[in-house]
């Protein structure tokens, strides 16, 4: 309730609150149900419902800005960096607009020529793309959406440009490009150089030209100790992405959204939404079960759902109203993951859990597609159709039907577990999503567990507080203890197998942090990283916990401040 009084509620012009929740859903449900032509109050009831019992929300901005004058609806932009200042000032000015507005922005700043390289216009020379990477951060930092948040950005240099090295290094030393996640273009060949152990070519991309040769393996080296250090850079495997891409021929995809979810082409927007699988159950002969009926249906109608946003939407560039609408791309992913395994009593670090994973996702993706195919009969074809990999044989409205996002927002308003993660704690402290305020959370469906075993003490109570864990507990049973390892209890081979039991079967890819200890030697991230690849998976994000000083999620010692 309090995220929802801070930034989705409606107020007057004096600040005063004038929606209530359910208000907000009427108001969403009723704007996104006008792009219907027919039974347009029965879809406004379908969709209020949807949302109204938490089987399903939108991304953020739909949810702030559906019914407005102007509101933008869309999350997720990509937007062209060309190698000029008319571009690179045009960008930063409609970065600006999109962030205003509730969207987050990915670049590929690697078309801009090295630093230090001639600029034959003037005599000068060029700062290179890190200079411009500040600049934008910084009109970040000045620019709240609407008011209520700063918006995000992702950062992507190729792995063989010049400024590389720069570029793994940037953030080494203290809070730089807080606003920004930075992602190493990484291709094939370069991955077969670092397991051969052979020359990196790093070439001027004004030129063409090799300007510097390195080992592989050293670039590597100082991509896993900074990763290792602070957390970025990521890796975004862009020949896994654009393998996977189902318009190949409308060109090469470069860069994706803030959080790696959404590969898009440039000027490109996506419209996510998540199904929350918390809710997707119900009880037989008194244990749960998957409710299949309810996921299939509900999957239908948030697909629908997504798709009129599409339509209903407000496009601030008309270069992203033609292209949004050229390929009606949508991402429907989940949340509520590791709630839904606790309640089916399926350890998160199992290969049951591993299994059920891809059948789930692949039950959405199915009904997905099979809704897609079925707007596609009403509504038409999206116009880039026959340029796409289901051409001629599958009608489709949408070019790509599935995205698995961080849901950092959404899964809170729905109060349930981040996206496909873990549960980072038990009783954990939740810092900055709101301002300057701390939020104390204990998992209800643990407290609900307990209950039902009459375990819930106050004494548990406090050890839960105290430690984030029940991993050492004496009251818990060890069998429901496995049932609640967190996040950094997990081993990252689970991690990394949640990830790919979900990309299989998600046409865009799977925003996903695997959640390291704080002790977690630098090897493992080499590991990790090339086990990514090895995958299929389109990007890696690591995190090492403790390895940022404003870090959101922190496991709880609530009666010992200076632990937490």
């Amino acid at each position: 309730m309090e995220l929802l009084q801070a930034r989705y509620l409606l107020r007057n012009p004096s600040g005063k609150i004038i929606e209530t929740p359910n208000g907000l859903f009427k108001r969403v449900a009723k704007h996104v149900a006008n792009a219907e032509e027919r039974d347009k109050a029965g879809w406004e009831h379908t969709f209020y419902d949807l949302m109204a019992n938490f089987h399903f929300l939108p991304n953020s901005p739909t949810l702030m800005n559906a019914g407005l004058p102007n509101g933008q609806l869309s999350a997720c932009f990509v937007l062209p960096v060309e190698d000029s200042l008319d571009s690179i000032f045009t960008t930063l000015k409609n970065m600006a607009l999109i962030h205003q507005n509730g969207g987050g922005t990915g670049y590929n700043f690697s078309k801009l020529r090295p630093c230090g390289d001639r600029i034959a216009s003037s005599g000068g020379t060029s700062p290179g793309p890190i200079a411009f990477i500040k600049i934008y951060n910084t009109a970040t930092e000045h620019v709240k959406q609407g008011g209520k948040r700063r918006g995000a950005n992702m950062g992507v240099l190729n792995v063989d440009h010049p400024d590389i090295e720069d570029f793994i290094m940037v953030k080494s030393e203290g809070n730089k490009l807080q606003n920004f996640n930075l992602s190493i273009g990484t291709t094939d060949d370069f991955m077969r150089a670092v397991n051969a152990g052979t020359d990196w070519n790093l070439v001027n991309p004004r030129t063409g030209e090799v300007v510097k040769t390195i080992k592989a393996r050293f670039l590597w080296g100082q991509i896993v100790s900074q990763a290792w250090k602070t957390g970025d850079p990521g890796l975004i495997f862009l020949d896994t992405i654009n393998r996977h891409s189902p318009i190949p021929k409308q060109g090469t995809i470069q860069s994706t959204n803030p959080c790696g979810e959404v590969p898009l082409f440039e000027y490109e927007s996506c419209n996510l939404g998540s199904l929350n699988l918390s809710k997707m159950l119900k009880s037989e002969n008194g244990r749960m079960r998957v409710d299949w009926d309810m996921l299939e249906k509900t999957t239908e109608a948030s697909i629908r759902f997504l798709d009129n946003v599409i339509s209903a939407n407000h496009y601030l560039m008309h270069q992203i109203e033609t292209q949004t609408k050229n390929t009606r791309k949508v991402g429907l992913g989940v949340m509520g993951w590791a709630e839904m395994l606790a309640q089916l009593e399926i350890p998160y670090a199992s290969e049951e859990a591993i299994g059920l994973g891809e059948k789930v996702m692949q039950s959405i993706q199915s009904k997905s597609y099979d809704m897609s195919q079925r707007l596609a009969g009403e509504r038409g074809v999206f116009p880039n159709w026959t340029v796409s990999t289901y051409h001629p044989d599958r009608p489709m409205r949408n070019a790509t039907c599935n995205s698995i996002a961080p849901t950092g927002s959404i899964s809170i308003i729905a109060n349930t577990s981040y996206s496909i993660e873990p549960l980072y704690a038990i009783a954990y402290k939740r810092v900055g999503i709101l301002e300057n305020k701390t939020q104390i959370e204990i998992n209800p469906i643990f407290v609900a567990k307990m209950e039902a075993y009459g375990l819930w003490t106050d004494r548990l109570k406090r050890e839960v507080l105290e430690t984030g864990s029940v991993q050492y507990s004496k009251v818990v049973p060890k069998e429901i203890g496995k049932l609640f390892e967190t996040s950094l209890e997990i081993p990252w081979k689970y991690h990394l197998l949640h990830q790919r039991a979900f990309q299989k079967f998600t046409d865009n890819a799977v925003s996903k942090t695997i959640n390291l200890s704080g002790g977690t030697p630098k090897e493992t991230v080499s590991e990790i990283y090339r086990t990514a690849w090895e995958y299929g998976l389109k990007g890696i994000t690591i995190y090492r916990d403790g390895s940022r000083v404003d870090q959101v999620l922190q496991a709880c010692r609530l009666n010992k401040e200076s632990g937490c």
